[in-house]
C-alpha cells in the first residue's frame, strides 16, 4: 500500500524562535505556529473562528534563517511532514505521544517589519544584502510598469515589443 506524508501550513508564530545546536553542530529550532480557520455557522448565524496550535521543527539552514529573521507574530508558510514522537513519562510511567511537523521548506511571508501585509514578499535570503535601494545602478527615469489593469505608469501605451508583466 502506498503512503504520502505532506503538510502545508500558513500561520503566525506564537513565540520567538530559539536556535540550538546538536552535539554535532547542526542547527535546530522549535517553532510554535498558530493556524486559524474561519467559517460561517448557519445554525448560530455567525462567523466562527478556530485556532490550531502546531509544533514545528526546523533543521540546518532553515533553523538558522528562522532564528535570524523571524519573531513572534510573523506569518510563515511551512511545508513538511508529520512525525509522531513517543516517550514514557518519567513521573507517571505512562506512555505519551505528540504529533509534530518536521519542516522541509520554510517561506517567510509579509513584510520585513513583521506587519504581515499579505503581499507574499519574503525577507531577502541571508546571502542578499537588504539596502532598500535600487540594485541595478540605474538612476535614470523608470520604465513603464503594469499596474493590474489600471493602465501603465510612465505612458499611455506600452512599447509594442514589451510584455506588460
Amino acid at each position: 500500500m502506498a503512503s504520502y506524508n505532506k503538510v502545508i501550513l500558513v500561520g503566525n508564530l506564537t513565540r520567538d524562535p530559539q536556535v540550538k545546536r546538536t552535539p554535532g553542530g547542526q542547527a535546530v529550532t522549535e517553532l510554535g505556529l498558530a493556524v486559524n480557520r474561519t467559517w460561517f455557522d448557519k445554525q448560530s448565524n455567525s462567523r466562527r473562528e478556530e485556532t490550531t496550535f502546531v509544533d514545528v521543527t526546523l533543521w540546518g539552514r532553515d533553523a538558522e534563517v528562522a532564528g535570524e529573521y523571524l519573531s513572534k507574530g510573523r506569518p510563515v508558510l511551512i511545508e513538511g511532514r508529520l512525525q509522531l514522537d513517543q516517550w514514557e513519562d518519567k513521573q507517571s510511567g505512562q506512555k505519551r505521544s505528540k504529533l509534530r511537523v518536521v519542516c522541509e521548506r520554510m517561506q517567510m511571508l509579509g513584510s520585513r517589519d513583521g506587519s504581515g501585509g499579505g503581499g507574499g514578499r519574503s525577507a531577502p535570503p541571508p546571502s542578499e544584502s537588504y539596502g532598500g535601494g535600487d540594485d541595478f545602478g540605474d538612476s535614470g527615469p523608470s520604465t513603464p510598469s503594469y499596474q493590474g489593469g489600471s493602465g501603465f505608469s510612465g505612458g499611455s501605451e506600452p512599447p509594442s515589443d514589451e510584455v506588460p508583466f
